[in-house]
């Protein structure tokens, strides 16, 4: 059995998209969601769904060894950043050196980095008259959005699109894709 821990800062769409995806799948598990927000709506979605869930602050996340130890304790065999906010610290990346993946709403590394999140990305990416956008899945590394890509997949920008319309067509690739490729990396 491959357990996965997702880490979320929000509402948790992509969460509960992945943990329905494997939810009959004998041989992949979400073990965990953990997240930095205690009033995230991926928190009640958890509850939802019967996965675990934990809540942590800036202190247990970079100066104790609480969230390395819950990994651990889980057997977490991949962590998966599903709209998570913080930066990861060293100490986790080295621990789990490639087995934590982020989805991030554009394609890397156009639109990335430190503050570019959610409809920001798309309101960043129609100002600057793109003709397509996507989604980028990526290994983690110590710096916002720049480790290498796994995976992306491209789609038109229309003339008529707005923030709306992208936001809706990014988080469809997502929640095609996103689970396709933790489930090819977890069979590998």
């Amino acid at each position: 059995m491959k357990n996965i821990a997702i880490f979320a800062s929000g509402n948790g769409t992509n969460a509960q998209r992945i943990t329905e995806y494997f939810s009959d799948n004998p041989n992949i598990n979400v073990c965990l969601i953990i997240t930095n927000n205690k009033d995230a709506f991926v928190l009640q979605r958890a509850k939802k769904l019967n996965i675990p869930s934990i809540y942590f602050n800036r202190r247990d996340f970079y100066e104790t060894e609480k969230i390395n130890d819950i990994l651990k304790q889980n057997s977490v065999d991949l962590i998966v950043l599903a709209g998570f906010l913080w930066l990861i610290p060293l100490k986790l990346i080295k621990e789990f050196n490639g087995k934590i993946i982020n989805i991030h709403p554009a394609l890397l590394p156009k639109f990335g980095g430190k503050g570019m999140y959610g409809d920001k990305v798309h309101k960043a990416v129609i100002e600057s008259c793109e003709k397509e956008s996507g989604i980028s899945i990526h290994f983690v590394n110590e710096k916002y959005d720049e480790g290498k890509i796994i995976f992306q997949k491209k789609i038109a920008i229309q003339s008529n699109d707005n923030l709306e319309s992208l936001a809706k067509k990014i988080h469809q690739l997502e929640y095609k894709y996103f689970p396709q490729v933790i489930e090819n990396m977890l069979n590998d």
